[in-house]
């Protein structure tokens, strides 16, 4: 039984945070967390558009968005690595915040939230990119910690 979660328990061993990290230099251990982001970002129904940006690639990295989905590991790229780390810790952090309620899990991330000045946090992501990420985590772990 995976509970609330269609997708079950992730595995968070590989990474939980920059800093944290096992060794994503090796392709397999950077492949689950691939696969781990596109599972995610599935869930959260965003565009191809968003999950580029979030991933830090220029608008004409469809096609290798593509590979990505098709079980290519993301490059041992420090920028995209930490981006990676990030976003499952927003993940992780919603998820401890709304156990019984994934449909928010899912959807928080384009909920105008006040202490982001009204802004959702997908689009405080996009406009700010990986210090955007950062701030959303932030502001999550805030929330757990309290």
């Amino acid at each position: 039984n995976n509970g609330p979660f269609p997708f079950g328990q992730p595995d968070f061993s590989a990474v939980s945070s920059p800093g944290h990290q096992q060794d994503l230099s090796a392709d397999e251990n950077r492949r689950q967390l691939t696969k781990m982001i596109m599972r995610l970002f599935d869930h959260w129904k965003i565009s191809t558009a968003d999950q580029l940006e979030l991933l830090g690639l220029s608008a004409n990295s469809r096609r290798m968005l593509s590979e990505y989905r098709r079980n290519k590991a993301l490059p041992n790229n420090r920028d995209i690595l930490d981006r990676l780390g990030w976003l499952l810790v927003i993940h992780e952090n919603l998820r401890t915040l709304y156990p019984n309620n994934p449909d928010l899990c899912y959807t928080w991330i384009n909920k105008k939230i006040r202490l982001l000045d009204n802004w959702t946090p997908l689009e405080v992501m996009k406009e700010q990119g990986l210090l955007g990420i950062f701030r959303v985590a932030q502001l999550l772990d805030h929330f757990v910690e309290f």
